[in-house]
């Protein structure tokens, strides 16, 4: 099946016991056993819940693994998935990481004897050499946020597959649609599912998918004993959200296109990060690994005059945390994303208190440009 049949026809695609075209909501914390000598398959709905168990069974089909995990949010699923790792592990770390998974690597998890080196994951060279006797993790977004960085997956699939290191790949801005991290070797892909995949900003959930059957078992386990888990109600709306996920990322993708192209000959922008950009660092390798560009990109700006402009004057492009939603969602890396992160490590990482992110949605891409011509006209050059 193509990809758009996937999401539709992948999983549970109806109610078994009314053939309702949906999966119920499942509203319920415990189930009625039946024998004291065997218990059915559910028994308590923090370990399964058949609308949840409809949302994992759906993204591992779609991201070509054999089993997936619903968590309460995207860090949840981040956190939960980390705590495979153990005191005295060490981590290679993309440098631009979102800012919510470096706190957690840099203030939690190191105090748990986890820690962390952050290097510029562009370079299959620089994660090598920062590899030690006692890394047992890669950790990667590709493309990054909020830089659009992009990382050689297969290539660091094979320097870790031959070093018994486990590849994590946050997929969020891409989706299973335009990127396959499993298909290219590595072992963990995580999601936002708040994000793209849900896709109408009406939901916070997490999303974890893995390929190797021992590897899901640690996880499964760390999902039930830890119970970070979100309820049946958000997992019916990523469920919804995700039918329409490539009709969503085909026209946000078309738009961001678009912009990018408007974007470049404005004065008042002095870069743009977007690995569908022909002169873009990672332009071979994204096309290479990937079906798309996607439909987030940030730029940065002559001034913080006109970044506070732009940010504090747009409509249609709500100034917001989050993205991957039906609307267009503008925000400021510094303040948002990445507060956690640093001054000095913001600027080290090309962080500028002058980049904006920008995550296009459904709108008409003439009305968003001509939202933003207005405002860079209001304050001439």
């Amino acid at each position: 099946m193509k990809f758009s049949t996937k999401l539709i026809h992948s999983g549970q695609t109806h109610d078994p016991l009314t053939g309702a075209l949906g999966v119920p909501i499942y509203q319920t914390s415990t189930y009625r056993q039946q024998s004291l000598d065997q218990f059915g398959k559910y028994d308590y709905a923090r370990s399964d819940n058949p609308t949840r168990e409809a949302l994992e069974e759906a993204v591992a089909a779609l991201e070509g693994g054999n089993r997936g995990f619903a968590f309460s949010s995207g860090m949840a699923a981040i956190s939960s998935t980390l705590l495979i790792f153990s005191p005295g592990d060490h981590l290679v770390v993309c440098d631009d990481v979102y800012g919510g998974a470096y706190r957690v690597l840099t203030q939690i998890f190191s105090r748990l004897g986890i820690h962390s080196t952050f290097v510029d994951a562009t370079s299959l060279e620089a994660i090598e050499a920062a590899i030690k006797p006692e890394t047992r993790g890669i950790y990667l977004e590709t493309p990054s946020n909020p830089l659009l960085k992009v990382t050689d997956l297969r290539g660091v699939a094979e320097l870790a597959r031959d070093r018994g290191i486990v590849t994590l790949v946050d997929n969020t801005f891409m989706t299973p649609y335009l990127q396959r991290p499993l298909e290219l070797g590595c072992d963990i892909v995580l999601h936002s599912a708040t994000k793209f995949i849900n896709g109408h900003s009406d939901v916070i959930c997490g999303l974890a998918v893995v390929k190797d059957s021992e590897l899901g078992e640690r996880i499964r386990f760390i999902q039930n004993g830890f119970g970070a888990i979100p309820g049946p109600q958000d997992c019916f709306l990523t469920l919804r959200g995700l039918k329409t996920l490539k009709v969503r990322m085909d026209q946000s993708q078309k738009s961001a296109a678009a912009i990018v192209d408007w974007l470049g000959s404005q004065q008042r922008v002095t870069r743009i990060h977007y690995p569908g950009l022909a002169d873009h660092p990672g332009y071979a390798i994204q096309r290479s690994q990937t079906d798309g560009a996607g439909a987030v990109f940030s730029f940065e700006l002559d001034s913080l005059e006109t970044t506070r402009r732009l940010l504090e004057q747009s409509r249609l492009s709500a100034f917001a945390v989050s993205l991957g939603g039906v609307e267009s969602i503008i925000s400021y890396p510094a303040r948002m994303s990445h507060a956690a992160v640093p001054p000095e490590e913001r600027r080290r990482k090309g962080i500028t208190d002058t980049l904006v992110r920008l995550s296009v949605g459904l709108e008409d891409p003439d009305d968003l440009i001509a939202e933003m011509d207005s405002i860079f006209k209001s304050n001439p050059v």
